[in-house]
């Protein structure tokens, strides 16, 4: 009878440093771009500076969460019991910056 080794995640690549310097120089680039993007539009106040800052955050979480906690190599159906909450919270966070920006509009 063949034994087999269960594996609880895939394996790395061997181009793993690579792939880590990669995702810190596009974080890196995010970062001087949300930096940049905040003072240029510091003294404006529309839901699309918000909705913009949201999205560069999210795409930020996704490289973090995929290369440097690893994410991109693990079973399909744990990558989607963590990314669907999170997506569902970020939509909740939306929902709540419309009523807010209601809100205050009709006041």
């Amino acid at each position: 009878m063949e034994h087999t080794e269960h594996l609880e995640h895939t394996e790395t690549p061997s181009n793993m440093k690579q792939q880590i310097w990669r995702t810190f120089w596009i974080l890196f680039v995010l970062t001087i771009v949300d930096i940049g993007l905040y003072f240029m539009l510091l003294s404006t106040h529309s839901m699309m500076k918000n909705v913009l800052f949201i999205v560069l955050g999210i795409v930020k979480a996704f490289y973090i969460v995929s290369i440097f906690m690893h994410m991109k190599f693990e079973r399909k159906w744990l990558v989607n019991f963590i990314i669907y909450p999170m997506l569902f919270v970020a939509f909740l966070v939306m929902l709540m910056l419309i009523e807010g920006d209601f809100t205050g509009a009709s006041r």
